[in-house]
């Protein structure tokens, strides 16, 4: 067959230079090589043709899977999955036919789309030499009565001359209860017995509060949020972390959880009648805003105490407090496109706290630790009521991308930083006390591998640099629960360093992921 082409091809090439000879003009030499081309365009769809109808029929071309098997890890009931993708590979040199494509369960969870088209199985399904195909699958599992995660699976068979290939398909299905737009009018508690998800939102009635036990995990769809009128009662435990997070459970990338996108749900907002609120070992991440906490102009009350819990990755701000009393004992604050914690006026006690920012998706635009109303400014009118900034930042770190602090000059005000490492080069004046300037803390964060990890290397020159006469019973163990007192002066920030040569060393703390029980 090539022969006679290639003869076909040297005999269309001769006729064009023939007839270029034969007239000179210009035009003719045009119109003779667009003849040229479209001969040989011809012939390239020829051959293309011939390749497409040549088919293996040997049982030993058989396909090739970018997978054995296709996991969707943990699945909703009642609620469809992301898709799934299997690439399918012809690595003979003729095509092949693939004579059937479906579930071995007639009854399956799953759903099938052959490349483009969705069906229970397809025939006669055809790669070209050296091709592929896309196929996609989603997952949906109706409830059932069961708490724990359950495996579901199916076979993905393939029949390809005769021989038959199978794709292991599997999800852990787990049961949850759905809070839609839901008010509560009466207190309640959030039990472990399932996830809860969140969607549009979950509002707490003035005069009413909602407890959460450790280890429940709090899962919010797009742009739900938790709004707080009455009081919040979030407590956990060392190993049972509160889990606040976005319901995407699947991967953006390899290895790599949904959640590292920040955006996932709008957060948490504490309105201005709401008081005694407790945030303690709580793992709150992928927000739009954080939490967002009105002004009440009552610094007698406590608004809200976090303890030993990491809040991080968002869309603006961590934590943004106007005119309250925020205390922060033991929390770790990072990742924000914009301060990653942010206050205005108030009263204030952070001890224990590492404020740190390696935010990926957009450029920082605010310093991480943001003041503002600590002192009379050339633009006051002295019509705000509210007084200046009461506070303390004590055995801490505030280091990250962008600048570390929006006031450089505290001096008059009620502010101090005592035994704290910042980015900034600087001295102690009376505002600034026993501080560590221009100096690397060490993390074990790797912000292009996407690992966020914020204690301690062995070198850290905050190790061992914090004043214990600052630890008091809040902040006395961290949030893995080790003492911080054990070996004489603390670390600063909010994890206490162990030694290299502890095996509990790096102690890996990625974004926390959903678990198979």
């Amino acid at each position: 067959m090539y022969s006679v082409l290639y003869t076909l091809y040297s005999f269309c090439t001769l006729l064009g230079h023939t007839i270029i000879r034969m007239n000179r003009r210009f035009s003719y030499m045009i119109k003779a090589r667009i003849f040229i081309f479209t001969i040989i365009s011809c012939i390239g769809l020829v051959v293309s043709s011939c390749i497409n109808d040549d088919i293996t029929t040997s049982s030993n071309d058989v396909l090739t899977f970018s997978t054995d098997t296709l996991s969707f890890d943990t699945v909703f009931t009642d609620l469809g999955t992301p898709t799934a993708r299997l690439l399918v590979y012809n690595k003979a040199k003729k095509g092949i036919n693939i004579s059937s494509i479906g579930f071995k369960n007639p009854e399956t969870d799953f759903q099938l789309n052959v490349d483009g088209m969705s069906g229970e199985r397809f025939h006669d399904v055809e790669i070209r030499g050296g091709d592929s195909i896309y196929i996609f699958v989603e997952c949906f599992i109706p409830p059932t009565e069961g708490n724990e995660p359950y495996l579901v699976e199916d076979q993905l068979v393939f029949v390809t001359n005769g021989v038959q290939q199978e794709v292991q398909v599997e999800a852990y299905g787990q049961n949850v209860t759905r809070l839609r737009d839901l008010t509560l009018t009466e207190d309640t508690r959030l039990t472990t017995e399932r996830p809860y998800v969140v969607f549009d939102s979950l509002v707490v009635a003035e005069g009413v509060t909602l407890s959460i036990d450790p280890g429940v995990k709090l899962l919010f769809h797009d742009k739900a949020k938790l709004i707080v009128n009455g009081r919040l009662d979030a407590v956990g435990e060392p190993g049972k972390m509160i889990d606040m997070r976005g319901d995407r459970l699947d991967n953006v990338l390899p290895d790599v959880g949904y959640d590292i996108l920040a955006g996932q749900w709008t957060g948490i907002r504490f309105a201005s009648g709401s008081f005694e609120n407790r945030m303690e070992y709580v793992d709150m991440r992928s927000t739009s805003e954080g939490i967002r906490i009105d002004s009440c102009g009552n610094l007698d009350r406590q608004k809200l105490l976090l303890r030993n819990s990491w809040l991080h990755n968002s869309q603006s701000t961590v934590l943004d407090s106007r005119y309250a009393k925020v205390d922060a004992y033991g929390v770790c604050f990072s990742e924000a496109a914009e301060a990653v914690v942010r206050l205005t006026g108030g009263l204030h006690e952070f001890t224990q706290c590492t404020i740190a920012n390696n935010y990926l998706f957009a450029a920082v635009s605010e310093p991480l630790l943001s003041l503002y109303h600590c002192l009379p400014t050339g633009t006051d009118d002295g019509t705000n009521p509210n007084p200046f900034m009461r506070a303390t930042f004590e055995n801490s770190i505030v280091y990250g991308l962008g600048t570390d602090i929006n006031e450089g000059d505290l001096t008059g005000s009620e502010v101090f930083l005592r035994n704290v490492l910042l980015k900034s080069e600087g001295s102690d004046d009376d505002n600034f006390i026993d501080c560590i300037w221009g100096e690397d803390p060490l993390f074990y964060t790797v912000r292009s591998d996407y690992y966020f990890n914020y204690r301690l290397k062995p070198d850290s020159p905050a190790i061992g640099a914090g004043n214990p006469a600052y630890v008091n019973q809040l902040s006395l163990y961290d949030m893995d629960g080790l003492n911080r007192l054990a070996d004489g002066n603390p670390a600063l920030g909010a994890y206490v360093f162990v030694p290299e040569e502890n095996p509990e060393a790096l102690r890996r703390h990625r974004l926390a992921r959903w678990r198979k029980q």
